[in-house]
């Protein structure tokens, strides 16, 4: 296969390049920049987005049926992205001209002439592409100096239900339902809430979010993570293209793996939370990580979504992480995880019976 993948690579980018000069003879549709979240420090920043010629599909209702639902989602994948886009991206005086790669991604970084100000963990860029198009601002999160601990988490079936190991039931959700009708695991915005308030309730710490869910469903997690309550934070997501080349493409590990070293390297003195599930390969991929970053990891909090004979292979990573003094957990509620939270000093000693009252209060 990695002997194919070059191959396949190549035919791809052809085929995108005779399909865009074909349509853009006739396409006279402006250019639209989708912002994604970036991140970074107060004096280099990461600003993420997408240029298209379609626009998002409306938010969605409670009331919304699932056939409206399925349109919405197919309107997501069937992305007109504007390969060689011209974007100019400025932040706090300092401006970058980009260009969108194949797949229309925008990726610019700003070096900035003064460190930004430290009372604050969001940031505005504007993103403005070339010929008069309609800017757009993208936010980017800086931790500020009160933080103490970096969050990072999957998202499907650690935050989001999703049924990942289940084919059939991952499909019909994901196709029939949307931000408003799909459901988190019990507990989880409080907990992630009392995750980023720390022990003293004021330490403002970041979460990353780190998925192998395609960019097209960027704005659903979006809504998802807000109507749900669940603290805003970067989403690092997956291209459905088939580049090797580009932090955010490749196999499910390939992909998350780069991204969380690439944050423990932009961070390199605030030590981390692992969030993932039993489903995929989330343990194995913590465990590459803690081996590969010693001391700076505090805890691993492992979703318990599988059988007996998975928990088993669970353990034993458990087992080999405890002997670099890192705790593992296999939790099978958000009640678990806080519990061990609050035991280690990373949420408040009352987020365990905030929990819990938000669990009872849903059935």
């Amino acid at each position: 296969m990695n002997r194919l993948l070059p191959w396949l690579e190549h035919l791809e980018r052809r085929a995108d390049v005779i399909r865009y000069r074909l349509r853009d003879r006739w396409d006279r549709r402006p250019v639209w920049i989708h912002a994604y979240r970036g991140y970074g420090t107060p004096v280099e920043v990461h600003v993420l987005a997408r240029a298209l010629r379609n626009r998002l599909p409306p938010p969605p209702r409670d009331n919304d049926t699932a056939w409206r639902n399925a349109w919405a989602m197919l309107r997501r994948f069937e992305s007109d992205e504007v390969p060689g886009a011209a974007v100019r991206v400025s932040l706090q005086g300092r401006s970058v001209d980009v260009v969108a790669d194949d797949e229309g991604y925008v990726r610019a970084r700003l070096t900035l002439p003064e460190p930004l100000p430290g009372d604050r963990s969001w940031h505005e860029a504007t993103l403005e592409p070339a010929g008069g198009g309609t800017p757009t601002t993208g936010r980017v999160l800086v931790p500020p100096p009160s933080a103490r601990l970096g969050i990072i988490s999957d998202l499907d079936d650690t935050v989001l239900q999703t049924g990942a190991t289940r084919f059939r039931t991952m499909a019909r959700r994901t196709l029939f339902g949307n931000a408003r009708t799909r459901r988190p695991f019990d507990g989880v915005g409080v907990f992630y809430q009392a995750l980023h308030n720390g022990p003293g309730g004021r330490e403002a710490n970041s979460l990353f979010y780190v998925s192998s869910s395609p960019w097209n469903l960027y704005d659903f997690l979006v809504d998802f993570l807000r109507h749900h309550g669940i603290p805003d934070g970067p989403l690092f997501l997956r291209d459905l293209g088939l580049s090797r080349t580009q932090v955010g493409a490749g196999r499910h590990e390939t992909h998350k793996l780069a991204w969380i070293r690439r944050l423990l390297h932009t961070y390199p003195d605030l030590p981390f939370l692992l969030i993932g599930d039993s489903g995929q390969k989330d343990p194995e991929i913590y465990r590459d990580v803690v081996h590969g970053f010693p001391g700076r990891i505090r805890a691993v909090y492992i979703r318990d979504v599988s059988g007996a004979e998975r928990d088993a292979a669970v353990q034993a990573l458990a087992a080999e992480v405890h002997r670099q003094g890192v705790d593992l957990i296999l939790a099978p509620t958000t009640e678990v995880m806080a519990a061990h939270a609050a035991q280690a000093g990373l949420v408040a000693p009352d987020a365990v019976d905030q929990v819990r009252a938000a669990v009872s209060g849903l059935d």
